[in-house]
């Protein structure tokens, strides 16, 4: 049996380039909708983190995370709490993929009544991490910031967006575009391997 084939670095790097580049498209519009200068907005954007780990996984979580360092700088809002929200950002995502799978087992699927309960319970778990995580890296930085704010504004970026938007769109790239998430795109290529002739 041989093991299963790597995907090229070369595919790797145009991915993640291409998802950073729709973190862009889809970030940099909604920067002028500011909650506290210089550390929090209404950001839409963050509609693309669970599509991004369930899709895409740890190559979708570090092009969440740069895309969102990116456009922190060109909008004149890079802090030092950037770094704590660079981290978060990038656990949220993996989060997201690596909770699916340890509460589920199974592909990504909403469309039992079961499956879209444990994708609010993960999102709201994930989102109770990142906004802890952020929060502290402001305070560090700003210790007068309004924290209801702060904290609400987090985590109802991190909460409404991926319910509201991340799960329709999801449901339509799978019914529509037939695209596959990352646990069957593995499963599938295991399968091929096991299925294929044993080296000699």
């Amino acid at each position: 049996m041989t093991q299963t084939q790597k995907t090229p670095l070369g595919r790797k790097i145009g991915r993640f380039l291409f998802l950073v580049l729709i973190h862009m498209l889809l970030s940099l519009p909604f920067k002028v909708m500011i909650m506290i200068p210089g550390f929090t907005d209404i950001r839409p954007v963050t509609c693309l983190q669970p599509i991004f780990g369930l899709f895409f996984g740890q190559t979708g979580a570090l092009a969440f995370a740069v895309g969102n360092l990116i456009s922190d700088v060109l909008s004149d809002s890079l802090q030092w709490s950037c770094i704590a929200g660079f981290i978060a950002n990038y656990l949220y995502v993996v989060m997201v993929y690596k909770l699916w799978h340890m509460i589920r087992k199974k592909a990504f699927s909403l469309r039992d009544s079961r499956d879209f309960l444990a994708y609010i319970a993960i999102i709201l778990i994930s989102a109770v991490v990142l906004t802890v995580m952020i929060s502290f890296g402001v305070y560090a930085v700003q210790p007068e910031v309004d924290r209801v704010t702060l904290i609400g504004t987090i985590f109802c970026n991190n909460t409404i967006f991926p319910i509201i938007l991340g799960a329709p769109i999801m449901i339509i790239i799978q019914e529509e575009f037939h695209l596959l998430d990352l646990w069957t795109r593995r499963k599938k290529e295991e399968s091929a391997d096991e299925d294929s002739p044993a080296e000699k």
